[in-house]
């Protein structure tokens, strides 16, 4: 079985992702796709680049996996996110929820992407024509 979580420093796919979740008993895959845009704070950017630590990143993804299992019920949850240098226009994370009915999964979903961003130790720097700089978790 692939795995619900992971690390990788290779491209990620949207259909993949949907593939491990996806079973006949359910209505409804929702997915996030966190894209590499070309601006932020005002300012254009060169490129990203993705830190983490990986044993205590999957151990918080496992924990979330959990959560969205407690508070909905739902058990196929799929989060990958990538590390190292993106460019403009790749895909830094995707998640992938799929449940029943859809408005649990949009929930989860939201949850998910909301929570990794605030418990998972995964950094963020953004290069600039003019610098760079670390981002701050939410």
């Amino acid at each position: 079985m692939a795995k619900a979580v992971e690390l990788t420093h290779q491209p990620i796919s949207a259909e993949a992702m949907v593939a491990k979740v996806l079973k006949g008993k359910h209505g409804a895959v929702v997915t996030f796709l966190g894209i590499v845009r070309n601006q932020s704070e005002g300012k254009a950017v060169r490129y990203l680049e993705y830190e983490a630590y990986p044993e205590v990143a999957l151990k918080k993804m496992e924990e979330l996996l959990g959560e969205i299992k407690a508070r909905w019920g739902i058990e196929d949850v799929a989060i990958t996110h990538r590390l190292g240098r993106m460019e403009i226009g790749e895909t830094a994370v995707i998640i992938a929820v799929a449940s029943p009915h859809r408005g649990e999964a949009f929930e989860a979903c939201k949850y998910a992407i909301d929570r990794l961003k605030e418990t998972v130790p995964i950094w963020k720097k953004e290069v600039f024509v003019d610098g760079e700089h670390w981002v701050a978790g939410d």
